[in-house]
């Protein structure tokens, strides 16, 4: 795949037009990075598996991806519930995938926390990766996986070349172009395919309609 930075267009769409161009050309798996911490990926991932949900057929999964201290399970109260993690790093006594399921009163999508396994110094290998990714892409009409930044975790290029689409999270007046332009480089290289941008300028942490939600 090309590296180059041509491969990596930055604009400024909304949830809504990049919602489209998600069914347009038929993801289903779809991963939110961005260079820096505090870029507004959880944000962007909540508005997106909300409006996913809103415009197509089928059941929506927002998957918690995160390690950060402050990744949406724990901002929802799901840090104590059984997800991600104990899917793919208990090799012997994996839970049932529905038995890690949640749904929150409210919102549109299901969510999938991060779990509580404790990995140590184990790091995500695709061959854990592929075969849960394969099982939700069965199940779901679309899968939205909130994630850490590209240089912050080894996970993330990991994650980002199995899904179907990577979409890059771009803090205005905060990120740097160059910043963005190497983190699309360093994904491409990777192998990921870039699908799009999302420009966050919010204020919130959590859009207002999830707080109204909670």
């Amino acid at each position: 795949m090309d590296g180059s930075t041509k491969s990596l267009t930055i604009a400024n769409p909304s949830e809504s037009n990049l919602t489209s161009t998600v069914l347009d050309q038929d993801l289903r798996v779809l991963f939110l990075t961005a260079a820096n911490s505090g870029d507004g990926v959880s944000t962007s991932a909540l508005v997106l598996a909300r409006q996913l949900a809103e415009m197509s057929s089928g059941q929506v999964l927002l998957v918690d991806a995160s390690q950060s201290a402050n990744n949406l399970s724990q901002q929802l109260g799901l840090h104590k519930e059984r997800g991600f993690r104990d899917l793919v790093f208990n090799h012997d006594s994996a839970p049932p995938l529905h038995d890690c399921i949640t749904q929150l009163t409210g919102l549109p999508f299901l969510i999938l926390p991060n779990g509580h396994h404790r990995r140590g110094d184990e790091h995500l290998t695709p061959e854990q990766l592929r075969p849960l990714l394969k099982q939700l892409a069965e199940q779901y009409r679309f899968v939205v996986i909130d994630g850490d930044p590209v240089y912050s975790a080894t996970d993330t290029l990991v994650i980002g070349t199995l899904v179907d689409g990577v979409v890059l999270v771009v803090r205005a007046e905060d990120t740097r172009w160059e910043v963005a332009q190497a983190a699309g480089q360093r994904l491409t290289q990777a192998g990921a395919k870039l699908v799009g941008s999302i420009f966050n300028g919010r204020k919130y942490y959590m859009p207002k309609w999830l707080y109204n939600n909670l």
